[in-house]
């Protein structure tokens, strides 16, 4: 799969939804902004992964929901949320 900022969002949203039980209609875009990530796991690795330590150019998205707000890191192949409950996870790679 490969992602524009758009599409990014939209499945981080989707992501979002589903992990915390709630309509897609109810999570906000907070912001969307163009980033440069200093590794290829975009600065959120998960437990035991290695990545490559070259400057990936992607999006940071923070989505809004219940009164909390959840960022997502991506790039054209991958989205991750980051920090979700003290844990990063790889939605798709």
């Amino acid at each position: 799969m490969s992602f524009n900022q758009t599409s990014a969002t939209e499945r981080a949203k989707q992501d979002l939804a589903q992990r915390l039980g709630i309509g897609e209609g109810d999570i906000k875009e907070v912001s969307v902004s163009e980033t440069d990530f200093p590794d290829m796991s975009l600065g959120a690795p998960v437990d035991g992964e290695m990545s490559a330590q070259m400057i990936s150019s992607g999006w940071k998205i923070t989505l809004g929901a219940s009164g909390n707000n959840y960022e997502y890191r991506a790039d054209k192949y991958q989205l991750r949320l980051y920090n979700f409950n003290g844990t990063n996870y790889i939605v798709v790679s």
